[in-house]
C-alpha cells in the first residue's frame, strides 16, 4: 500500500500553481547564478564601452573636465596622415599574418596528431612559446635578426644569400613583426589538435580506403570537419591582428622606426592616449576599431553559413 501510494505521488501531474512556482524557482536560482558574471559584464566590459563612446565625443587631456566637441575628434583623424598609415600598416599585417598562422598552426596539429610517442612533450614543448611574455620575444628575435651579428643573418650569409636589414630597412621592417606574431602558436595549434581528435576513426578510416592521396582526404574530409575551429581560429586571430601592440612598440618604437614602417593603429592610439595626453582623440580612435572589427567579424560570421559545417547540422 505504501509503495502504491508512493508511486502515485511520483507518477501524478503537479497542479499548475507548483507547476509555476517551481518554474519561478529555478528562473530565480539561475538568475542568482548568472549574477556575477552580469555585474563583472557591466562593470569591465559595458561601462567602460559607454565612457569610451562619450568621450571620444570631447576634449579630455586628463587633466581637468572633458569638454564636448561632438565629431571633431572623429574629422581629425580624418586628416592624420599618422592615423591612415598606421592603418594600412595593421591591415597589410592581419592580411598576411592571420593566413599564414591558421596554415602553419594546422600544419603542426597534423604533425602532432600523427605522433603516438611522446606526444604530450611534443604538446608542451610547441605551447611554451605561448607562456613568454610578448616583451621578451620580440627582444629575442630582435637579437637574431641583428643585421651584423644576428645568427640569422650570418648563416644566411654562409649559404650565399644577401640578407636584409630586418630592422632597418623599411621594406623589411614590417615582415620582421610579421615573424614575430608567427613565433607563439601554441594555442592555434592545439584547437585544431582537438578538432582533429574528434574526427570519428571510422570516417576517417574509410576515407583512406576510398582515396589513397592525403591531400584528397585533407580537403574534402579534414578540413570541413574541422571548419568550427577554423572558424574560431580565424576571428581569434584577426581580432588579435588589429591590436598589435607590443611586438610594434619593440621593433620601431612609437615612432614606427624606420619610415613609419611598423607604425600600427593601435601604437598611433597609444602615443595620443600617454605621449601627447588627447583622451578624447585616442577614444574615437579605439571606437573607430571596435566599431570595424566587430563589422569584420559579423561580416566573417555570415559568410561562415556556407562554408562552416558543424557536427548533426542538416543542409
Amino acid at each position: 500500500m505504501g509503495l502504491s501510494a508512493q508511486h502515485n505521488k511520483a507518477g501524478a501531474v503537479l497542479p499548475p500553481r507548483r507547476l509555476a512556482r517551481a518554474g519561478r524557482g529555478e528562473a530565480r536560482a539561475g538568475f542568482l547564478f548568472a549574477l556575477p558574471w552580469m555585474v563583472g559584464l557591466t562593470i569591465f566590459t559595458i561601462v567602460p564601452l559607454l565612457l569610451t563612446f562619450y568621450i571620444a565625443q570631447t576634449k579630455f587631456q586628463i587633466v581637468g573636465p572633458p569638454k564636448y566637441v561632438g565629431f571633431a575628434n572623429y574629422e581629425a583623424m580624418w586628416t592624420d596622415p599618422a592615423v591612415w598609415t598606421s592603418a594600412g600598416n595593421t591591415m597589410f599585417f592581419a592580411a598576411v599574418s592571420v593566413p599564414i598562422k591558421l596554415v602553419m598552426a594546422l600544419g603542426l596539429a597534423l604533425l602532432l596528431n600523427r605522433i603516438t610517442a611522446l606526444s604530450g612533450f611534443y604538446r608542451t614543448v610547441f605551447y611554451l612559446p605561448f607562456l613568454m611574455p610578448a616583451v621578451a620575444g620580440s627582444i629575442v628575435f630582435m637579437l637574431l635578426l641583428t643585421p651584423d651579428a644576428g645568427p640569422v643573418n650570418i648563416a644566411l650569409e654562409a649559404l650565399g644569400f644577401n640578407p636584409p636589414d630586418w630592422l632597418l630597412d623599411p621594406k623589411a621592417a614590417l615582415w620582421t613583426i610579421i615573424l614575430l606574431s608567427l613565433w607563439p602558436l601554441g594555442v592555434e595549434t592545439l584547437v585544431f589538435l582537438g578538432g582533429l581528435q574528434n574526427i570519428p576513426k571510422d570516417v576517417s578510416e574509410a576515407a583512406d580506403l576510398d582515396s589513397p592521396r592525403g591531400w584528397h582526404k585533407l580537403l574534402w574530409i579534414t578540413i570541413p570537419m574541422i571548419s568550427p575551429m577554423i572558424l574560431f581560429n580565424l576571428v581569434i586571430g584577426i581580432i588579435y591582428s588589429f591590436q598589435i601592440f607590443t611586438q610594434a612598440l619593440v621593433v620601431g618604437g612609437t615612432t614606427g622606426k624606420p619610415a613609419e614602417a611598423t607604425l600600427m593603429y593601435v601604437v598611433v592610439l597609444y602615443r595620443a592616449a600617454f605621449r601627447y595626453f588627447n583622451v578624447g582623440y585616442a577614444a574615437a580612435m579605439a571606437t573607430v576599431l571596435f566599431v570595424g572589427v566587430l563589422l569584420l567579424t559579423l561580416l566573417i560570421f555570415r559568410t561562415a553559413r556556407s562554408w562552416v559545417h558543424y557536427e548533426g547540422e542538416s543542409r
